[in-house]
């Protein structure tokens, strides 16, 4: 996988990236849903830390990373993506807790759209999240009852994302593999524990099992593949596939949620899917990843 990061045409790594967005963008949506179930119980902020927590006990034993011999400069972004995670995740949940799946997932999009056209370099690309952002508002049906509570935590996960997104690069050019990542997770988990450890007690065997579950497909899967995605087609043409998230979000709630699709949704959709798959195409122009390396700095 490491090869693969660094190596062969630039359309190539962007195409195997585009692969694990999806799977990623799949992987949160479901665990969304899943968790959901767990809010009126325990309270969102309450389940996003406790399988922040899973998440982060499961790649510490699969990693094993190191806490010595990182800079000053490493550790900062590795707090900085360890603190969006959190915001992201506690931020999420309290928006899906107020609104449908789709909208909730079309608002968190909002933040790797702005990452998106503040890279581009000329206006052609700057048209692909153009593109993706009319198909998230066709997605959203705007015109229903708002509620701003939840528009409010949209906008609040989609700033962590949009920190997310940039870090994640940062944080991969100074790791050679996971070991930023595992380590970002952790302080994500610990700045969660506030909201987890006092729920912790009042959690029955079947919703850790939900938790658990939640955590490692939601958080360790999903923020892995997004972790290698990144480090294969950098941060921009990832940051404009996370406009996968809103087709996801809209797909999981249709089937686990019984929610019907309108015509709109289906032409925004169409528009999301195709300002990614042309992200991925043109990303044969665009400059690879600076690999890491022991003196590649963020």
């Amino acid at each position: 996988m490491n090869d693969l990061t660094g190596a062969g045409p630039a359309r190539t790594r962007a195409f195997l990236g585009a692969g694990l967005v999806l799977v990623s963008c799949l992987s949160v949506q479901a665990s969304a849903a899943l968790a959901s179930t767990l809010f009126d119980r325990l309270g969102a902020p309450a389940v996003a830390g406790l399988r922040q927590l899973c998440a982060a006990l499961v790649l510490m034993v699969l990693v094993r990373p190191g806490v010595r011999g990182h800079t000053r400069q490493e550790w900062a972004g590795m707090v900085v993506y360890g603190a969006a995670m959190a915001v992201m995740n506690v931020a999420y949940y309290g928006a899906v807790g107020h609104l449908p799946l789709g909208v909730a997932a079309t608002l968190l999009f909002l933040g790797p759209f702005v990452v998106a056209v503040a890279s581009a370099r000329a206006w052609r690309e700057a048209l692909l999240p153009a593109v993706g952002l009319v198909g998230v508002v066709l997605v959203t049906e705007p015109g229903g009852t708002v509620a701003w509570a939840g528009i409010v935590f949209g906008l609040l996960s989609a700033l962590a994302l949009a920190c997310y997104t940039v870090f994640a690069q940062r944080v991969g050019r100074a790791s050679s593999g996971l070991e930023g990542l595992a380590v970002s997770v952790g302080i994500s988990a610990l700045l969660l524990l506030p909201f987890s450890l006092p729920a912790a007690p009042g959690v029955n065997g079947s919703d850790w099992g939900l938790v658990a579950v939640s955590g490692v497909v939601g958080v360790a899967l999903a923020f892995t593949l997004d972790f290698r995605a990144v480090k294969m087609a950098g941060a921009k043409v990832v940051a404009t596939l996370f406009s996968l998230d809103p087709l996801m979000g809209a797909l999981v709630g249709a089937l686990a949620l019984a929610e019907s699709l309108s015509a709109p949704v289906l032409v925004g959709m169409g528009l999301i899917v195709s300002a990614g798959a042309m992200a991925t195409w043109r990303a044969e122009r665009l400059p690879a990843s600076p690999m890491p390396s022991s003196t590649d700095h963020p």
